[in-house]
């Protein structure tokens, strides 16, 4: 049986706690979370998001691993390099 997939994108300006909610519900509904960023800023707002999200589901008795890797995604007919992180339970 394949595992779905959210996708979430979070940028500069997303609120960690709200990403994190996001997060623990998808996971908590046995699904898997793909985070897309672009830059710095959105990287530090994602890493946050997963700790806070951490802290959520903790108490459920999950616990997360986080796969990084690199994706070509498509912003506004350009193609940026994005960093992908696959947030599964453990």
């Amino acid at each position: 049986m394949a595992v779905s997939v959210e996708v979430l994108k979070v940028s500069t300006n997303s609120n960690p706690k709200m990403v994190a909610g996001a997060v623990a519900a998808v996971l908590r509904n046995g699904s898997n979370v793909e985070i897309q960023v672009i830059g710095a800023g959105a990287v530090n707002q994602a890493i946050k998001s997963i700790i806070i999200a951490r802290g959520y589901v903790a108490p459920n008795g999950i616990d997360l691993i986080v796969i990084p890797a690199f994706e070509q995604i498509e912003v506004n007919s350009e193609v940026k390099t994005a960093v992908k992180l696959i947030i599964e339970r453990r």
